[in-house]
Order: C-alpha cells, then structure tokens, then sequence
C-alpha cells in the first residue's frame, strides 16, 4: 500500500526548544529536526517536512496564519501537519478552520514539556498528529470534521478546543463536546462527530479572508470593575487603532452594572461580541431583566457570540471585519454561534 504523503509545517513552540548554555530553552528546532527526533513516522507516511518560523506562539500574528493558510491551500499532499506552541494554539487552529476549506486533513500539534525533560510530549504529539493526518477515516471525512488539535492521543475539533492546564501535560481540553477520537496502540478510534454549521455558514460568508488587519480589543469582566478603559480607547482619535471589541461577560451574558453605559457606548462605536468569560458555552438570551442582563445588552447593540470562548470570538471578529463584513452581517454570522 503505497504511503500517504504528510506535510509537517513548524511554526516554533515549546516543541521546537532546546536549551542554551544557561540551560535555558531557546527556539532553534526546525521541521527537519522534529521529524527526525521520531524513527517511526517512515512507518506511517512519506513525510515532507518545512520551517516556517522559529518562534513562540505568544509571538505569532495573525497576518503570519493567513500566509500559511495560503501555503497550505497550494499544497500537493495527503494531508497536513502544524506544529507550533501551545499559548495561542487554541486560537491559530480555530482562524485556520475559518479560512480553509478543504478536502484534507489539517492538523495542529504542539507540546507541553519541553525537549530537556523528562518524557517530553512532543515527539508522541508529532507522531499521533501524523497518525491522525494519515488515517483513512480522517481524510474520508476531511471537511466535515474541519481543521484538527492533537494533544496526549486525543483529537479535538478547532472550534471547541481549549488550553485549560498552563504546565501540566494534559492540558488542552473540549470541555463542551469532548474528543472526536483517540489514538490507542497505531489506531485512530473514531468517537464523534463534530457539528459544524456555524463553522460552515462562517466560510461561506468569509472566504479567504484577505484584506487589512483589523484589531480587536479584548475587555475580561470581573467583580465591580466599570471598565473605564473603555472611554479612554473612545476619546483617542483612532481608538487606538482598534476596529471592534470582545467583553468576556459574567455567567449566562451579564456585565457588572456600573459598566453597563461604557459597555453600550462601545457597542454604538464599534461592533462588539459578548462571550462567556467561563471559557464557551452557549449563553442566555431572554431570562434575566435589569440593565446588566443578557435582555437589556441585547436590546442595546450587544452582539451575541453563543458558544464560542472569548479567545475565539476575537478570532472570529477580526476575520469578519478584515473581510469588509458590515454589523448586522457580523450579528447574523455569530448567532449560528448559538
């Protein structure tokens, strides 16, 4: 049986470290050296292996994931392979799934331990990755399962996963819907399958995406906090160059009171999501009244991002603004969203 061909893309990460003369870990591993750090993918696919950067992915920008959604679109293989740090996985795998549409499997990996420790993840991430990439189930069932996170034998769909752990080796999670397989002995054991008509509606409405970056500011609720930084982002005369805004919001959709008229202002400035501060999960919509409530910020030019975590709304709002989307268009993409 002839081998699928994979293509392993590095980004940089805790998975491409090694440490200098301090005993520090240092970026430096390109995608040459990850894959031989692991005999047994010649077991598994031809593997075709290219570094695109050597950083950690809290160093990643968004422009870069579009080069490489780019890259990945003009590609002749079987399948595909991203390692990159674990800090903004959650979200360069999400903004992948919004910009590819294709009929392979994409895969994201990464590690948690670095080379210089004990039992470090990545070389078993990059082999489970590959397995996932090169398995008959997966690339049968490429574009209804979308853009792939592989962490610790587990496979999560890009919309739903999330970094839950700083440190500890288990830490990526989807908390809402679970795996979608397991990697047990050579095996990729399918479990479920992902929804995805949000996703989908999204891809019809965005494209590819291309056009100017468009920042988003990202406001996190707590107690008694009024978010003054609100008027000051206002009063400047570019807002400081942000285009749209995100407010990780209390329990099923609320904001502490006292905030409630920064909160609308920002709304009547520019489009603005509320997300679940918990992490996902689909909010409130009509129980509670008063005008720190779902009902009141609704009625008030709120835009409602349903399911989707606070990092990913963001994600998902600067794709939208970038591809010229007006904010009833936005409105309308992000209640699919539930």
């Amino acid at each position: 049986m002839t081998k699928p061909r994979i293509h392993v893309l590095a980004l940089g990460g805790t998975i491409a470290t090694r440490p200098d003369a301090s005993g520090a870990m240092q970026m430096g591993l390109g995608a040459d050296d990850l894959v031989a750090a692991v005999p047994l993918l010649e077991g598994v696919a031809k593997i075709e292996a290219e570094t695109v950067s050597r950083v950690g992915s809290h160093s990643l920008g968004i422009d870069l994931i579009h080069t490489l959604a780019a890259k990945i679109r003009g590609l002749e293989t079987d399948g595909v392979v991203v390692t990159q740090g674990t800090d903004t996985l959650e979200e360069t795998s999400f903004l992948l799934d919004l910009l590819l549409d294709l009929d392979i499997p994409v895969v994201v990996t990464a590690a948690m331990r670095n080379p210089s420790l004990t039992s470090p993840d990545g070389p078993g991430n990059l082999l489970a990755a590959v397995r996932v990439a090169a398995d008959p189930w997966v690339y049968k069932n490429a574009k209804a399962l979308g853009v792939l996170a592989v962490m610790l034998d587990e496979v999560y769909a890009a919309a739903d996963v999330a970094k839950v752990h700083p440190t500890r080796i288990n830490g990526f999670a989807a908390t809402q819907a679970g795996p979608l397989a397991a990697l047990v002995e050579d095996r990729v054991v399918p479990m479920t399958m992902p929804v995805r008509d949000a996703v989908v509606a999204a891809r019809r409405k965005l494209g590819t995406a291309g056009g100017k970056p468009a920042p988003v500011a990202l406001f996190w609720t707590s107690l008694d906090d009024a978010l003054p930084l609100v008027l000051l982002m206002l009063a400047a005369s570019d807002r400081v160059g942000y285009r749209g805004a995100v407010i990780a919001a209390m329990g099923g959709g609320h904001v502490p009171e006292r905030a409630v008229d920064n909160v609308v202002r920002l709304a009547k400035a520019m489009p603005t999501v509320i997300s679940p501060r918990t992490g996902g999960g689909p909010m409130l919509r009509k129980t509670y009244a008063g005008p720190s409530s779902e009902i009141a910020l609704r009625e008030a030019g709120l835009i409602w991002g349903g399911r989707l975590h606070p990092l990913k709304g963001r994600v998902l709002l600067e794709t939208c603004l970038r591809a010229g989307l007006d904010r009833k268009a936005i409105a309308e993409l992000f209640d699919t969203f539930g």
